[in-house]
């Protein structure tokens, strides 16, 4: 599995893993699935974005994207977000996608990664990330609408680069 930078010819796979995740709705803030158009624009806006890509079938398997977190006097704070296929997550994909993000964050200068709404029961998501050395910051109690409509907390996560 190589993760690389995303190319135009990577847009159908990206639109299926992401929309996948936001389809879902337990994991990503988005309620409104990308389009082609939407897509490119989205994708292209980040300051990076990769995918995880086999080598051999040359299939993408996930994807994140990493951008400022915030503006001006904040702006030295990045944020990304990750997403696996379904029916490949739990094989390390997701391991190698926050590696490279931080070895990207750092590239671009970035000095934090924070991330502001890990879900609370996204436990595989919260153990990858202190396995990593992320520092939580605590709870937010409902800060994150499920699809179904009711609230779970969020834990914000950091990571000094």
């Amino acid at each position: 599995m190589t993760v690389r930078a995303f190319h135009k010819d990577d847009l159908k796979a990206m639109l299926e893993i992401w929309n996948e995740v936001v389809e879902d709705g337990v994991a990503f803030p988005q309620e409104e699935l990308l389009d082609e158009e939407t897509g490119a624009s989205f994708f292209a806006s980040q300051t990076y974005s990769a995918v995880a890509e086999d080598e051999n079938s040359h299939v993408i398997y996930g994807l994140y994207i990493l951008h400022p977190n915030n503006v001006g006097r904040c702006g030295h704070i990045c944020n990304a977000s990750y997403a696996v296929r379904s029916s490949v997550r739990g094989q390390g994909i997701g391991e190698k996608l926050v590696l490279d993000s931080l070895y990207q964050a750092r590239r671009h200068r970035f000095q934090i990664l924070q991330f502001n709404s890990v879900v609370e029961n996204n436990m595989n998501a919260r153990r990858l990330y202190e396995k990593f050395g992320f520092v939580s910051l605590g709870t937010i109690p409902g800060g994150f609408r499920m699809k179904d409509g009711h609230y779970e907390n969020i834990c914000p996560y950091y990571y000094v680069l």
